[in-house]
Formats: C-alpha cells, structure tokens, sequence
C-alpha cells in the first residue's frame, strides 16, 4: 500500500523533475537521445555481470573514483557499471577508465528498474552516500542482489524528515545488506531509524582518501602564473544565491586594504553564471569569465575571475591562496559543502556558520585550526586581510587542514574488505 501511493506520488512529480533535468544550461551536457536511459532503455554492457555503483552526480562520481581505482587494482578483471542521474556526473564518469561503463540511472519505478537489470546483469549494487530509492532497492532484493550503501551520511536534519516517513523509509531499510557510514553519529542515526545493529558499520569518509593528482597542481601553478604570481588571490567555491551578494561586500572591503587582491569566484549551480557576472559588473567590479581568459594573462585591471566551467574546480582551488567554501552564509537552507579538497590542497579555509552537513569534517578542522568560522560578510573580510599580510599564518593553517586528512584516510581500505565477498564471486 505504501510502496503503490510512493510510486502514485513519483509518477505525478516526474514530469516536473525531467522538466528540470533536461533544461538546457550553459556548461551542461546534452544527453542527447541518452534520454531513454532514464527509462531503463539502454544498450548492452560490453562486460558481463558488473559491480553496479550509483553515484548521482559530480560529487558522488569524484567520491567513488578512488574506490573505483582499489577495486581494478585488486581486481583487475572485475567489470563495473557506474550510473549516475546528471549528465555533469555523466562526464565525470567518462573520465574512468579500463573495465568501467556508464549508463544513467533509471527512475524510480519498478518497470524501469527490471529492464535495466535484465540488460546490465549487475552482481551487486552499491550506492554512494544516501541515494535511497524504495523501488529500485526492492527490484534489487527481487533479483537477488546484494545491497551495500557506501559512504553513507545522514544529519540530523534529514533523519528528522525520514522519521516522518517511517513507513516508507522501512521498505527501504529491509532491502540493504550493508550500510556503511562515514562518522559514529551518522550510525546512531541510521540505527535510531531501525536498521540493526548487524546491517551497520563505520567505515569513515571515503572523501578523506582523496589524492590530488599532480597534473591538477600543475594546471594550478599554471593558472596561477595567469593570475600574477605576486597577486592575493581568494577563492569563493561553490557559493549560492545569496551569497554572493555578502561575498562581494566582503571583497569591497578587502579591496580597499588590498587594492591588488583578485576574487575567484565559482557558482554552485551553472545555471548562475551569467547572473553572478552581472552581479559582479552591478557592483562596479571587472569580471572576465574562464572560458574567455583562455590561456592569456589575466590583466591587472581584472577584479574577479568567474569560474564558468565544469570539472575545474580543483584547479581554481589549487590556485589560490586562501579557500572560502559556500553553502554556508544561508541559514538552515544549504548546510554548507565540503571542505575536504582544499584541505587536502593545504589551502587555509573560510567558512560561514552554517555547516550542518558536513559538521564532523568542519569540527576536526576547527580542533587542528585549519579552518576559521566567520558569521559575516565583515569577518571574512577581517580574516582574508590578516592570512593576505601573515603568510606564515595561513600557511600554517594550511598545513593543519592537510594533517587532517591524513589522519583520517583509510576508509577505501575498510570499504573494500567489506566488500571482498561480493568482490571475489
């Protein structure tokens, strides 16, 4: 009965979420007659009897590219199947290579599900983080697969809005095998929902275990010799709507004490992008987008650089001096994003008091001072001011965001131990 008016609710809400999906944007990618993938229409798989792996979007795809990189190193014969909803996700998912295919994820309704299953012919699904969907885990029970849920995070926020679906978020729960989670307070969670204690593990955070390549330090060094070398460079990444608005009053401020300093500024959301550069122009501040900069100098008269490409953002990081992370100037709406890939880059890190998404990571780097909270648009102003005159200070804090990850890495090892029985089939 719950199941039949969940999939009631789906069906009416489908054409508003496709709507959304297929929206043409600036720096998306088309998915072209793709389309029916969604739809559990999709072309055989080159390799047989795959690991399915579901990682929605951009995120989730870079999250599960080192598990990816464990399992062809240690099986190196073992086929795997990415799916993803995005076609951002998509491209990210083309960047792997050897045994792994991609194919987008069907809806949630069980037709779609059993027609992609009887086609791809997976032997075990994992999903990262928390993309739980009543119906496709139910196809997966009925076809005898192993559920595993990786990465798995769940706030406090969110456990509050399951526990209003309870009946729902029960169908759900009885068809995983193993939920795997980043932090001890996300297994609380998970068990106060009624998993039991034996489908629950920690594993940590797979997004610790992040390595940056060196041909992402080198476009950064090259980007940053584009930038001037002698420049004080910020980073706003993935800010949203609304803040912006506070970022550029906190640049404003900054640019009167430090005429030279230059502003990335990174959307979120692409979409954004033309918004954000008359946002910027409106306050009477240069801008030249990325994709116009090409591989020229970038003048002196230039106060912002707007990040307006996909998959870059690793780059722009690296080329900064200081990371301001968004999501986190909005209240209780965003929560705020993760922190992990600046401190991985050893950049000092800004962010705003709205964290909630990603407290353990932020709290850890509170404790080791790798990170600084500021509330407003004068603090961080304040804090950009005294890292841009004390360079022993900020790199001293960049240090202490590095250490952090490295303290806390090793969940792909714990990952695929758990893993082994489906792994060694």
């Amino acid at each position: 009965m719950i199941r039949s008016l969940y999939s009631i609710i789906l069906c009416l809400a489908t054409p508003f979420f496709l709507r959304k999906l297929y929206k043409s944007q600036d720096d998306k990618p088309p998915y072209g007659s793709r389309w029916r993938e969604h739809f559990g229409i999709c072309p055989p798989l080159q390799h047989r009897h795959p690991i399915w792996i579901h990682a929605v979007s951009v995120g989730e795809v870079i999250a599960a590219t080192q598990l990816v990189k464990a399992i062809q190193q240690d099986y190196p014969e073992q086929a795997i199947l990415i799916t993803t909803t995005t076609s951002t996700g998509a491209a990210q998912a083309e960047k792997l290579s050897g045994r792994v295919e991609h194919r987008y994820m069907p809806l949630d309704f069980g037709w779609a599900i059993r027609r992609f299953l009887r086609v791809t012919q997976p032997k075990a699904l994992l999903i990262m983080e928390t993309e739980l969907w009543p119906n496709t885990l139910a196809q997966a029970r009925l076809a005898k697969l192993p559920v595993y849920v990786l990465n798995a995070r769940l706030s406090e926020r969110s456990c509050r809005r399951y526990k209003k679906v309870q009946p729902l978020f029960n169908i759900v729960k009885d068809n995983i095998d193993h939920l795997l989670c980043q932090h001890d307070d996300d297994a609380q969670r998970f068990l106060q929902l009624g998993l039991r204690e034996e489908q629950v593990a920690v594993t940590g955070s797979m997004k610790f275990d992040i390595a940056i390549h060196q041909d992402i330090r080198d476009k950064g060094k090259q980007l940053r010799l584009l930038l001037g070398q002698q420049r004080p460079v910020w980073i706003a990444a993935s800010t949203h709507q609304g803040e912006d608005e506070q970022l550029l009053d906190a640049f404003s401020r900054i640019k009167a004490d430090i005429p030279d300093s230059l502003l990335l500024l990174v959307p979120r959301h692409p979409e954004r992008f033309a918004d954000v550069a008359e946002l910027c122009r409106s306050a009477g501040l240069n801008v030249i987008r990325r994709t116009e900069a090409s591989n020229k100098p970038v003048p002196d008269s230039c106060d912002v650089y707007l990040g307006n490409t996909m998959g870059e953002m690793l780059v722009m990081l690296a080329a900064a001096d200081i990371a301001f992370i968004g999501g986190s100037l909005l209240g209780n709406k965003v929560g705020g994003h993760n922190l992990l890939e600046p401190a991985a880059l050893a950049k000092p890190i800004i962010t705003g008091p709205s964290y909630f998404n990603f407290a353990d990571i932020t709290q850890q780097l509170l404790d080791h001072n790798g990170c600084v909270v500021c509330q407003d648009s004068v603090a961080i102003a304040e804090q950009l001011s005294s890292w841009f005159k004390d360079r022993a200070s900020r790199e001293k804090t960049g240090q202490q965001a590095l250490q952090v990850v490295k303290l806390n890495q090793g969940a792909i090892n714990k990952t695929i131990s758990k893993l082994n029985p489906v792994l060694i089939q």
